[in-house]
This record gives structure tokens, C-alpha cells and sequence, in this order.
């Protein structure tokens, strides 16, 4: 674990980088936002970002965005349909490659989110938390994670807190490099996209039991 003082200087150094890939991505990248927003846009007539509220660092609320993967298909009676019918093969493509987190890059620059660290889960979940899981809020979520590239959404709830948790204890610019190259390997990998037997991940209702919803 790092010392008080070199872990500010590393914390320091952290967002500086993050500010510094941030603008680079979204300079860079600009071709494939507009790509994936005519993608969108021929696939389904409601708006290209997903904008949901997520919990930050120390637990404060923000705005995620990602490129919409799912649509707002309702039953007749104006309940959504369940995920497996509103995540369409255009949707499950930018999923698997993860070309839906791209928009974060702007919460990076913002300060909301970092290019890596626990992801930033719903704002519903923070009264379900154990003291020890609250923990992961230590610092601000990521893009990517040590979850992410140990079993991405195929771990079980308990099982990812303990992985944020444990980051948030060893935290140190060098994990965070090989986390950001893991990252590379994971998404060409595809797996662990989805929880085993449901669409998107499944909910977390704290220790006792899950259920399906898009996170």
C-alpha cells in the first residue's frame, strides 16, 4: 500500500492523465462517435445517448453517458419489455466490442469518472451496501476496472465488491497500467460481456438475492 504523501502525488498524477487521454480520445476518436451515431441512428429512431444516473465518488450521483444499446420497447400495457428483446445485434455489437462506453470519455474530462477505477454503478444500489462494499466509492469509478478484466459482468456481486475493494486498498499508477492493457485483451476477448443467463447483468438486491436489469 502506498504512503499518504506519494499516493496524493500518484492521485494527482492519475487525473492528469486521465484529463490528458480524455481530450486525446475524443479528438481522435471523433470519426467513430460520428459512425456509431448514424449507426444508431438507422437502427432506432430515439435518442443516440443512454443517460442514466450513476453513483460517483463518495457516493455523489452524476451522469453517465453511453452510446444506447437498448431500445424503449414497451407491452401493451407501457411496461418495458424485458432486456433480452430490447438489446437488438446492433446494440449487442457495441456492447461486446464496448464501443458504448465511448461517451464516458466526456465524464472523464468532466472529473466524474477516471479511465479507470470500480465502475459507477445506480444510485438505487448505495443503501445496499455493507460498510465494506461502500468502500469501492473511495474513489472516483472508471471506464475500466480490476472486475472488468478478472471476469468483467460474469462475477457475482460479492465477488466484484471484493475485487473493487481490493483495488481501492492497492491502488497504485503501475496496477492501473496493467489494468488499462488488460483492457485490450478483454474486449478482444468478448467474454463476460453478459451474466451468465440473462442479457445485460443482473441487479443487485444486496446479499440475499439478484434479479435481471441493465446496468
Amino acid at each position: 500500500m502506498l504512503g499518504s504523501k506519494k499516493r496524493k502525488i500518484q492521485l494527482i498524477i492519475k487525473r492528469l492523465l486521465d484529463i490528458c487521454a480524455a481530450l486525446f480520445a475524443l479528438t481522435i476518436c471523433s470519426p467513430i462517435y460520428l459512425i456509431i451515431t448514424f449507426y444508431i441512428k438507422i437502427n432506432t429512431k430515439e435518442k443516440i445517448l443512454f443517460i442514466q444516473e450513476r453513483a460517483g465518488f463518495n457516493g455523489k450521483s452524476f451522469l453517465c453517458y453511453k452510446f444506447r444499446t437498448m431500445t424503449s420497447e414497451t407491452d401493451s400495457e407501457g411496461n418495458l419489455l424485458p432486456d433480452e428483446f430490447r438489446l437488438k445485434k446492433w446494440g449487442k455489437f457495441l456492447r461486446s466490442t464496448s464501443l458504448d462506453e465511448l461517451p464516458q470519455f466526456l465524464n472523464v474530462l468532466k472529473g466524474d469518472m477516471s479511465l479507470i477505477g470500480p465502475r459507477a454503478l445506480l444510485v438505487s444500489y448505495l443503501p445496499r451496501y455493507t460498510p465494506e462494499q461502500m468502500r469501492r466509492h473511495e474513489m472516483r469509478p472508471g471506464m475500466t476496472s480490476w472486475t472488468a478484466v478478472n471476469g468483467r459482468n460474469n462475477v457475482d456481486w460479492d465477488k466484484k465488491f471484493k475485487m473493487d475493494v481490493w483495488y481501492i486498498d492497492n491502488w497504485s499508477l503501475l496496477l492501473d497500467i496493467k489494468i488499462f492493457l488488460l483492457t485490450f485483451y478483454t474486449v478482444l476477448k468478448r467474454e463476460g460481456i453478459n451474466k451468465t443467463g440473462h442479457a445485460t447483468r443482473d441487479e443487485f438486491l444486496g446479499s440475499k438475492g439478484t434479479r435481471g436489469k441493465e446496468v
